[in-house]
């Protein structure tokens, strides 16, 4: 991973960070998952503040990219066979 990446492979997280606006790059694949790679554009602290409860984040949004990111991540994991 470089230094300007952030990665996770929470489907909630990835999601509040896309909500957030930041730039999913790609998906890599390790054995058996996914990784959510993102521009690392203040993803640190939205993800620190996502797990500690404290993230405000429309409702909406949020649900637009978990549902966006969810048929994503099944897409590839269809394609792998």
């Amino acid at each position: 991973m470089q230094e300007h990446e952030y990665k996770t492979k929470d489907l909630g997280e990835a999601s509040a960070l896309h909500a957030c606006g930041v730039k999913l790059i790609r998906l890599d694949s390790e054995q058996n998952f996914f990784w959510f790679v993102f521009e690392n554009n203040g993803a640190t602290e939205i993800s620190d503040t996502y797990w500690s409860g404290e993230l405000k984040v429309s409702a909406k949004d949020y649900n637009d990219s978990f549902r966006s990111l969810k048929e994503r991540l099944f897409s590839r994991q269809t394609s792998r066979g």
